[in-house]
Parts: C-alpha cells; structure tokens; sequence
C-alpha cells in the first residue's frame, strides 16, 4: 500500500496515511472500547478513514455477536454503531472517500442497496459525523463552528439526536480538571454542555428523509 498521495500533498498538508498494522495495533490499547457498540469515537484528521473504517468493523461484529438472531434489532444497533463514529478532515477528496468506505462496509454488513431507508440513513448520519473542516480551528470548510450530532437509540425503532458545538466540548477537560480552571469556575455541567438544538424521536424512515424531523430548541 501506498502510505502518500502525493509528495506535494505531503508538504503542504502533512498527508500520510497509517499502515493496516499499526491501526490495529493502536485501537487494540483501547481494544474494550472499539467492541463496545455505543462508545463514541471521533478522529480529528480522518483522511479517508483508515481508523475508523477498523472501528466499524469491530462495532459491527459485536452487533452481529449481541444482536444477530434478530434482524429488527441488527439492523438499529447496527446503525447506532455507525451514528457513534466521528471525524474531521481538511481536504474534501479524503472526506468524501471516509463516508463512501464507512457507508459501504455498513452496506454491505446488512445487504442494503441505496434505495433501502437505512442506507439513505445511514448516509445522512455520515454527512453531519464527518465534518469537511479544521479540527485545530475548529471551523467547516466554509467557516462555519463545528458541530457534532450526538445520537441515541431508546429502542423499539425510536432514534434522538442532540447538537453540540465542538468548542464546547473540548473544554469537558478544563471542568472536570480536579483543580477546576478558573476560566470555567462560575459555570456548571449544563451550562458548558448545552445542546445547540433538540429533536423529536425518529424513526430509521424519517431520518432517511431529514427534512421530516423535527427540531426543538432548547430553552435559554
């Protein structure tokens, strides 16, 4: 395998990509929380997913080993293991080639074609989880804050989503410090952790549809 695109890509971006081994190397230190189907994991320079492709497949096979004699279950579960799976990356060929290898290893583990609702699903949830932006600066592509949807499963088919903007959650370090910065003291765990936006339970249909889920804004 070739670990560089391009020598010019190299110097101007820093563009190496991580061999096969040594990514399985490096998830197996963390190897409880990789086979853990809800445990959320974000790359912050994704490029076309070597990590996080790894990390799908061994959500994957613990939904199959928990979840495979039920198909209304494999199928949910499945997609809860996809929709905890996070990444940013600068360029836009690597971010649209990291939800093409995520969606397809997805499709492939359920037999879906496009026109199934849970794959039209599951690509909407790769388009708000992988951000085509800077993870130092924070920003989209466009300048715009990150934010990142974190999703859950409340069973029998039902789906919620909250927004939160990235900012705000790397300063999760800063309040839980034992010491508590002074930056944050006068601020408690909702007032860092605010969701920008809340939605109404969903089903696997309507999130194939986004535009048929309804937001809620949170109170001031």
């Amino acid at each position: 395998m070739n670990y560089v695109k391009s020598k010019q890509r190299v110097a101007d971006h820093g563009e190496v990509f991580t061999p096969a081994w040594l990514v399985e190397a490096m998830l197996d230190m963390v190897k409880d929380e990789t086979e853990r189907i809800d445990s959320r994991f974000l790359e912050p320079a994704c490029g076309s997913g070597n990590f996080l492709v790894q990390i799908l497949r061994r959500k994957l096979a613990a939904v199959e080993f928990k979840y495979g004699k039920s198909d209304f279950e494999r199928r949910h579960y499945a997609l809860l293991a996809l929709m905890c799976i996070y990444g940013i990356e600068k360029l836009a060929d690597n971010i649209a080639e990291c939800r093409a290898n995520l969606v397809e290893i997805f499709a492939e583990y359920l037999n879906l074609d496009t026109s199934d609702d849970l794959y039209r699903a599951a690509s909407y949830v790769l388009s708000v989880n992988l951000v085509h932006g800077d993870a130092l600066k924070m920003c989209t592509w466009d300048e715009q804050p990150i934010t990142f949807a974190e999703w859950g499963y409340l069973g029998k088919g039902k789906f919620q989503r909250r927004d939160f903007l990235y900012g705000s959650l790397t300063q999760a370090s800063a309040f839980n410090d034992i010491d508590r910065s002074p930056l944050f003291a006068h601020l408690d765990h909702h007032d860092i952790f605010r969701p920008t936006k809340t939605y109404l339970p969903f089903t696997v249909a309507e999130l194939a549809t986004p535009s048929r889920i309804m937001v809620v804004m949170e109170p001031s």
